[in-house]
């Protein structure tokens, strides 16, 4: 398996410029029209990154953003100001003193905007404590829970998916250099590593490669990694890397992902130590399929439930329905796991420029989990999966 994943020679800047954010506003002001709100507040961290490019690790003091017609407004702890400007946060700066404060934090932003009555939207996520010191600020205002927001995340900007494309070639290289650790023990007789061992590796592989090439680094809480498991470990989808060691004949799994520019890209595969026996194969080939099926079922105008549905039917009509624990897939952007959902719960209607996990899997108690995933991009006619790592069973034997 080679390794050299090329990229141009030229350093890869992660922060969007100012007239990005100037079109991701316009995007949410049309949406507050149609919506009939004056304008809205959220705080979620993933909108307050998307609108302005402020990226922090979110605590107990509020950081929001007001965004109407007129003017963005970024409120900020006095103590996150200097990190909001060395970010060159698109938005006007307000900020309070401190949390929980002599003053409502909420109380500058109301001055900043005005106390006029208004019909404001606010994020669905708010906490009920911050809803209340908000309408303690702006008693006089509306608020209407709104998903505008996140809805208008969901058809990235082309700037966008340059940040998607460049975290998938770092997850990739994650994996390939998974795959050679363990290549590499197996040639020396070395021991084979274990699961934490193993993830604390691609770990490193990412996040050296990320500071290696790319300038203007944007720190989230997750930016390169993910999660290793074999054998019946890998039978919990989202079990925890351990101090188990590699075993001959092992099914394992490296479920992993990056994020660049704050935006999220994932890629899975599962194999196998050794050669494969017949209930190894037929269950990776299974999965196979219906990840292969799903890639096909992605495209515009396709409802997430159908997709779903057309993906797991190769597993049930296989019949192992009995071992599905999860749906299809769901969104990525600035966060790892958004809306909308590949699921039979969601109607919601695929459209170009979205991007959506394909990962399908099965999970056998007592022997092992079997999953493939690919971040795909929506295109005009399907989709287009932005990592690359084969996923064919014969690719993902590491022999001994």
């Amino acid at each position: 398996m080679n390794a050299d994943i090329p990229r141009d020679d030229a350093r890869f800047t992660q922060r969007l410029g100012a007239d990005v954010y100037d079109r991701i506003q316009a995007r949410v002001r049309d949406r507050l029209h149609a919506a009939e709100l004056a304008g809205l507040i959220t705080d979620d961290p993933e909108d307050v990154a998307y609108l302005t490019g402020f990226f922090h690790h979110p605590g107990e003091r509020p950081v929001a953003v007001y965004l109407d017609d007129d003017r963005a407004v970024l409120l900020v702890p006095n103590l996150e100001r200097q990190h909001a400007e060395e970010q060159r946060a698109h938005a006007d700066l307000v900020d309070f003193a401190e949390y929980p404060g002599i003053e409502n934090p909420f109380a500058p932003l109301a001055r900043t905007i005005g106390g006029a009555p208004k019909r404001l939207g606010i994020t669905t996520l708010m906490t009920q404590h911050r809803l209340r010191m908000l309408q303690a600020a702006l008693p006089d205002t509306m608020f209407e829970p709104t998903e505008l927001v996140t809805q208008a995340r969901y058809v990235k900007l082309p700037e966008e998916i340059a940040l998607h494309r460049e975290a998938a070639r770092i997850t990739d290289h994650m994996l390939h250099a998974g795959v050679q650790l363990v290549a590499e023990a197996i040639g020396a007789g070395a021991a084979l590593p274990s699961e934490a061992e193993l993830a604390a590796h691609v770990g490193r592989d990412g996040l050296g490669r990320m500071y290696r090439e790319h300038d203007d680094v944007v720190v989230v809480s997750f930016m390169a990694g993910g999660l290793v498991y074999a054998g019946p470990n890998s039978a919990v989808p989202h079990g925890l890397p351990s101090s188990n060691r590699l075993r001959p004949g092992d099914t394992f799994m490296l479920s992993l992902g990056a994020a660049v520019g704050g935006r999220f890209v994932e890629g899975e595969r599962t194999f196998v130590l050794g050669g494969p026996t017949a209930d190894q194969r037929r269950y990776h080939d299974v999965v196979r399929d219906a990840q292969a099926a799903g890639s096909r079922a992605i495209a515009p105008g396709v409802r997430c439930a159908d997709s779903n549905r057309i993906c797991l039917d190769v597993i049930r009509d296989a019949g192992l329905g009995p071992h599905l624990r999860h749906r299809q897939g769901h969104g990525i952007g600035l966060g790892m796991h958004e809306p909308p959902w590949l699921e039979d719960g969601d109607p919601t209607e695929l459209a170009e420029g979205m991007i959506v996990s394909n990962e399908p899997g099965i999970y056998i108690p007592g022997h092992a989990g079997y999953r493939i995933s690919d971040s795909m991009l929506v295109t005009a006619g399907g989709a287009e999966p932005l990592t690359a790592f084969p996923r064919s069973l014969d690719d993902c034997v590491i022999p001994l």
